[in-house]
């Protein structure tokens, strides 16, 4: 049978792995060793087993793989007894052996076969099981019998006692009659039953009948009074006995008695009561009767002797122990008729008399007490025992007892007497085996008895020789933690014993070292280190064999606490969390875990939805942290074999508690009280401060107000109390965590009435009209007035003319004067009263009568320009009377009527700055340079604006202009780059043309190696292309507007010149990449699209090109999809009026310089949209646009036919294009000589050399420009700098052009497909 592993706990770092699951443990006492020693010196061998103890016998705790007699371990002890409500009654008996023992009953001394044998899924047991129906017809005494063929062991005797269920019998109880003063006995006489029996005296009603020094209830249950009264006649005496086993009360029926009097005509108690006592009565004891009782009991069991005397007046009970004190455990009960010692022994034995006495003499009465005992061993029962063959077996029965006990021995359960022949000795209470055989073997039983019962040993005696059994299992395996202690098990069983011996490694070397330890046939190893993990050999041996086993041990890594948890400090309602890391040995992974305990308990932590804990990879979490969770957390980190533990506090801070005991006390006056309390807990943070509220409960009944604060330190507060209220108080405290909760209130406290301590505070007077003066104040709170008929007295007169006080009584916190001079002094007093008197003298305030809008202007306005922008404005003054109320202060006004660069065009844009208070000039920020301006000054007040002053005309000097808004590098050469810009946004006054900075720097360093200024005087000029640059240099260029008054902020660009060596020599007129060749690209702009138009040549017509454009001022980027050249045009929609913006034409969809086309366009203003229809409906246009037309075609046809002759020459313009040059010019001249009145202001640059009345073409654009453009291609410059804010271009490019005139043109239908990039 496979037995389950033992675990002994062991403190951690020490513990070790389970001892061998199939041991069995052999313990030898030290006598036995010593006696085994002895013997063995004269020749015999004996090994003495102790036992493991069983509920019924005590018996060898041999394997059950050895053959051996049965040993009794469970059975009831008697007696049983059947109560009415059991369902069944069990009756055990189970026992051991090899082979399985049998069982057998008897009952009452015959063989009895039980009805109902209960199994064991084991083994086979001999209970069986009674039903209450049946359980009366078993009464009886039962013995079991267990056996096998090597003996038979017996139980005790068990007694199965079946009650009867008690009742009284059925009587008719004639009325006891007795005179007054005889003594009363009534009887009880309970039915026997199922002790303990309690008996009670009561009426019919259930009253109890009151017990004294007179009347008691002895312990035979009887009713005695020690002399009778009139008032004990009653109808109703009841005994009820109670048995509380089987939850049973059974009454008696009622007893009556009649007490006569000893008066004559007076016969019972009805005929009233007796005003003379009885007569004098000898003492005499109703129980016990006779002169000597005799009390036998058992030791230990508790001593009652009970006298109950007699006579009148009624005795006093005295006790004595004759020769002798009464024992220190002597209690007296019922008045000293009852004397009690508990756990009695043989001391208390002996003679004790009780003594009744009273005035008429005295009765005694002697107990002789016996304290007698069952038999009971002296130490322990007789032993099992395991011997060799041919030695000496020595039985001893050692009881006491009293009287002394009979012995009884038996042999497997039958009588064993004593047999000289056979060398089998009974000499009383002991039995001797000489020279003892293997028949000898059996069970013996001795059985002391004696009249108060008997106690039964069995004995199992084995006489065999048999070779060592190893009982522990072979390769077994041990692990033990670094450091710890180890105990590598061997049990062995045989007989004689067997010689242990243990090696390392299949050595045949015993193990030697202060570490290793031999401890019975077990080997322990002290300190175990890494290399004793390893084999290990048990060899075990006797005279009739050898055996052994091998052990392997492994050593293992301890467990350790890395990371402890930390003490911490949380508020009540947050988490808490505690950290616990730890190391271990990997092979133990499956067995390790994270325990928390606090205060010593085992944390739960299962996965239930209300559960506040959580803890995973030693991360202990405790949600909604409350008080209850303060305290020590200890985390413990273990295996199967080691742990460790580290231990931190959590404290819970929380908000304190409510403080206790809060009372009143007065001091000078019913109006000034001190409070007082106990403070609460501070739970862990230290009370800041006390805060004292009040309620009172006539004008806020119910709310809570506060009204003092006291320093944490200090738990009483002086307060003073407005009158006529009745408060009551509380106190809160504040700490760190917050406000805790409020005291109880104290009782009600009312205050006496008295007059207002204060007037009305916050006196205001206003005029909302110019005839009356408004005067209003803050009112007294309810709580302020100190008592009924509150109201106000207002007194007012002019100030410094003398007039009388004017007064007048109201009972609101406002009050009108009507009929005053407009901005008039007056002062003004209010003052509070009620029923019991007037406040404290009032404060004299001074306020003014209603104000009116002023009616003067400042005089003598004069403007000093500081600067382009800001200007310095002075003024007289209005007079003070024409203010006519509180000065407020000036209004200056500006208005910008035009700029001095457009002076035909009105601006009329107004502003104006209040300046408050009182002052003669202002200082005006924020103007326009070069601007015509017109200021005026007006006074203010409450009521309003005063007129304004007569104006003043100035205008502001010019200023430098802004940074010009965009700049591109392109066309890079060896020597050269193109410079493109755009006017400034802002000119601040007549342009003079630009100043443009370039500096050469050293690519590695970045710094600048040469710098350089070109003045570019030409104010309408974008574009410069310098020369003289080296070749693959990097350029930084700097470009700034300039104005008479100065230059503007520069913008900066870099860009390189072509490196010599990136250059290669091409056929004439090849490309240099593959891009589209297009010629006239122009541009039609109206207020919210452009119209990008060209023309392909025929090798391109199907080439694809993409158009991208940018606002200039947010420098984002929108690239169309791609476009086929052979379309000729794209149209880009959603453009925004009056805004600039630079349009690529780019071969690829990205924007990375290598741009084919770029100029800068602006969108018109959508106010100048119908100008279109007067200009290009001239017929002079008209007719200019139709001869453009023609000779566009005829240079068209001469450079067609100048192609098919083929034939260019380097640096000399074709005729075709030198003959469209002429042409174009010839067209210029002749809308030179024909101006348009309406486009006189349009400069040279309104229309491009190669344009019609509807496009403008690109910069550059012409075939002039794009030969040039077709030897490079690919402009280098940067854009970046020019990106707004933070952002970056996604592609850097260059352009060829400058800004457009504002024209304007219809709207055209062909979609477009730009769509936004981000830049």
């Amino acid at each position: 049978m496979t037995q389950k592993p033992v675990l002994f706990h062991v403190p951690y770092k020490s513990q070790v792995t389970p001892v061998d699951p199939y041991q069995h443990v052999l313990l030898i006492s030290a006598v036995s060793i010593h006696q085994w020693r002895v013997m063995r010196l004269v020749g015999s061998l004996q090994l003495v087993l102790l036992l493991a103890f069983t509920s019924t016998a005590t018996g060898l705790n041999i394997p059950l793989e050895v053959e051996q007699p049965p040993t009794i371990i469970n059975s009831s002890s008697g007696p049983i007894i059947a109560l009415p409500f059991d369902k069944s009654i069990t009756i055990q008996c189970e026992a051991r052996g090899n082979p399985p023992p049998e069982y057998r009953w008897t009952k009452d001394g015959k063989e009895f076969i039980p009805p109902h044998i209960t199994t064991n899924r084991h083994h086979r047991v001999g209970t069986f099981v009674l039903h209450n129906k049946q359980v009366v017809e078993f009464r009886g005494k039962y013995r079991c019998y267990s056996s096998n063929k090597l003996g038979t062991a017996m139980t005790e005797e068990i007694e199965l006692r079946v009650p009867n269920v008690p009742k009284f019998p059925k009587e008719v109880n004639s009325p006891l009659v007795v005179k007054e003063g005889d003594p009363i006995i009534l009887e009880c006489n309970p039915p026997e039953g199922v002790a303990p029996i309690k008996i009670y005296w009561m009426s019919i009603g259930l009253e109890h009948i009151e017990q004294d020094e007179r009347v008691s209830v002895g312990a035979d249950g009887n009713l005695y009074f020690a002399y009778a009264l009139l008032k004990d006649s009653r109808q109703d005496y009841c005994c009820f006995a109670s048995f509380t086993k089987i939850r049973t009360i059974v009454q008696k029926t009622a007893m009556a008695v009649v007490v006569k009097s000893l008066k004559p005509g007076n016969e019972s108690a009805d005929s009233g009561e007796a005003t003379e006592p009885p007569p004098v009565r000898m003492p005499g004891l109703l129980l016990p009767s006779g002169v000597q009782t005799e009390k036998v009991l058992l030791r230990g069991e508790h001593l009652k002797l009970e006298c109950i005397p007699r006579g009148y007046p009624t005795p006093k009970v005295t006790w004595m122990k004759m020769g002798d004190k009464l024992p220190s455990r002597t209690i007296l009960n019922k008045h000293g008729k009852l004397l009690s010692i508990s756990a009695v022994d043989e001391s208390d034995a002996g003679k004790y008399m009780c003594k009744a006495q009273n005035s008429a003499g005295e009765a005694v009465h002697y107990f002789d007490v016996i304290v007698e005992e069952p038999p009971k061993w002296l130490s322990e029962p007789p032993q099992s025992q395991l011997t060799v063959i041919g030695t000496d077996v020595h039985i001893k029965c050692s009881v006491r007892g009293k009287p002394s006990p009979d012995i009884t021995w038996r042999r497997n359960g039958r009588l064993f007497k004593d047999d000289p022949v056979n060398n089998k000795r009974v000499l009383d209470d002991t039995v001797v085996l000489h020279n003892a055989k293997t028949e000898d073997s059996a069970v013996y039983q001795c059985e002391a008895s004696n009249s108060h019962g008997s106690v039964l040993a069995n004995i199992n005696i084995m006489v065999i020789n048999m070779a060592p059994l190893i009982l522990t299992r072979d390769y077994q395996e041990y692990a033990v933690v670094l450091g710890g202690d180890i105990l590598l098990n061997c049990s062995v069983f045989s007989s004689p014993p067997s010689k242990i011996s243990w090696a390392r490694d299949d050595t045949l070397e015993t193990i030697d070292g202060i570490r290793f330890f031999p401890l019975n046939e077990s080997l322990q190893i002290i300190s175990a280190d890494k290399k004793d993990s390893g084999i290990y050999q048990c060899v075990a041996s006797n005279s009739e064999g050898k055996s052994d086993i091998t052990a392997v041990l492994d050593v293992k890594d301890p467990t350790h606490i890395v990371y402890p948890p930390q003490d911490v400090q949380v508020i009540s309602g947050t988490t808490a969390q505690l950290m616990c890391q730890a190391e271990y040995d990997k092979s133990l992974q499956s067995t390790f875990e994270v325990v928390w305990r606090k205060d010593g308990e085992e944390i739960p932590l299962l996965s239930e939805e209300n559960s506040r804990y959580f803890a995973d990879y030693g991360m202990l979490q405790i949600m909604s942290v409350n008080l209850s969770d303060q305290g020590a957390y200890t985390c413990v980190a273990r295996t199967s074999l080691d742990g460790d533990n580290a231990t931190a506090l959590l404290t819970v801070l929380d908000v304190p508690d409510a403080p206790k005991i809060v009372e009143i006390s007065e001091l000078q006056s019913p109006r000034n009280i001190s409070l007082d309390w106990i403070p609460g807990s501070d739970h862990n943070s230290s009370v800041i401060e006390f805060i004292v509220e009040y309620e009172e409960s006539q004008w806020e009944p119910g709310r809570w107000r506060e009204l003092q604060k006291v320093p944490g330190n200090q738990a009483t507060a002086e307060l003073a109390l407005h009158g006529n209220l009745n408060y009551q108080f509380r106190v809160y405290a504040v700490n760190a965590v917050g406000p805790g909760p409020p005291s109880e209130p104290t009782e009600r406290y009312k205050t006496p009435p008295a007059a207002p301590e204060k007037n009305p505070a916050n006196i205001k007077i206003q005029g909302h009209s110019p005839n009356q003066m408004d005067i209003s104040w803050e009112p007294l709170l309810p709580i302020e007035h100190n008592g009924p008929g509150l109201e106000y007295r207002v007194r007012y007169r002019k100030l410094g003319v003398g007039d009388e006080w004017k007064l007048h009584m109201v009972n609101r916190h406002s009050f009108v004067v009507t009929n005053t001079s407009t901005f008039v002094p007056y002062e003004i007093e209010i003052q509070s009263r009620n029923s019991h008197g007037w406040g404290p003298e009032p404060k004299i305030v001074t306020g003014y009568s209603g104000e009116d809008v002023p009616t003067a202007a400042p005089r003598d306005i004069a403007v000093e320009v500081i600067n382009t922008t800001v200007l310095r404005v002075s003024w007289t003054p209005a007079p003070p009377a024409t203010v006519r109320g509180h000065l407020g202060g000036h209004h200056v006004h500006w208005v910008r009527r035009r700029s001095l660069l457009n002076p035909n065009k009105i601006l009329d844009e107004r502003q104006s700055l209040s300046f408050p208070g009182k002052r003669t000039h202002a200082i005006v920020p924020g103007l326009e340079p070069f601007s015509e301006y017109r200021l005026t000054v007006n006074v203010f007040n409450k009521k309003g604006n005063g007129p304004n002053s007569d104006p003043v005309t100035f205008n502001t000097p010019e200023g430098a202009p802004a940074q010009v808004p965009i700049l591109t590098a392109s066309n890079a050469q060896i020597d050269s780059i193109l410079l493109v810009w755009g006017p400034p946004r802002e000119a601040n006054g007549i342009l003079t043309g630009y100043l443009l900075q370039h500096h050469l720097i050293n690519e590695t360093t970045l710094e600048v190696v040469d710098s350089q200024e070109t003045h570019i005087t030409g104010a309408d000029t974008t574009q410069w292309k310098l020369h003289g640059l080296e070749g693959g240099s990097l350029y930084r260029f700097l470009l700034s507007a300039c104005t008479a008054a100065g230059c503007g902020p520069p913008l900066t660009q870099e860009s390189s010149t072509v490196a010599l060596e990136h250059l290669s020599p091409t056929p004439a007129g090849a490309p240099v990449q593959s891009i589209p060749a297009l010629l006239n690209v122009s541009s039609y702009v109206s207020d919210t699209f452009a119209k990008i138009s060209w023309t392909a040549i025929e090798e391109q017509q199907d080439s694809e090109l993409y158009v991208a454009y940018m606002n200039n001022s947010d420098g984002f980027w929108r690239i169309s999809e791609a476009v086929n050249t052979s379309q000729g045009f794209h149209v880009i929609d959603g453009l925004k009026p009056g805004t600039v913006y630079t349009v690529r034409l780019m071969s690829k969809r990205l924007l990375d310089n290598a741009s084919i086309f770029e100029d800068v366009i602006q969108t018109r203003l959508q106010g100048a949209v119908g100008q279109k229809s007067s200009f290009s409906t001239q017929g002079w246009f008209i007719g200019t646009m139709c001869a453009v037309a023609l000779l566009t075609l005829v240079v068209l046809m001469a450079c067609f036919v100048r192609r098919n002759r083929g034939g260019k020459y380097a640096g000399t313009p074709p005729p075709t294009q030198r003959q469209e040059m002429f042409s174009m010019e010839k067209v210029k001249e002749k809308e030179d000589l024909h101006p348009d009145p309406e486009s006189q202001g349009l400069n040279e640059d309104s229309f491009g050399d190669c344009s019609d009345s509807e496009e403008k073409p690109l910069k550059g654009s012409s075939v002039c420009s794009l030969n040039g453009a077709m030897g490079d291609g690919v402009s280098r410059d940067s854009m970046v700098d020019y990106a707004d804010g933070g952002r970056e271009f996604n592609e850097d490019g260059s352009f060829i052009g400058e800004y457009s005139d504002r024209r304007q043109g219809g709207s055209v239908s062909e979609p477009s497909g730009p769509r936004p990039v981000t830049a």
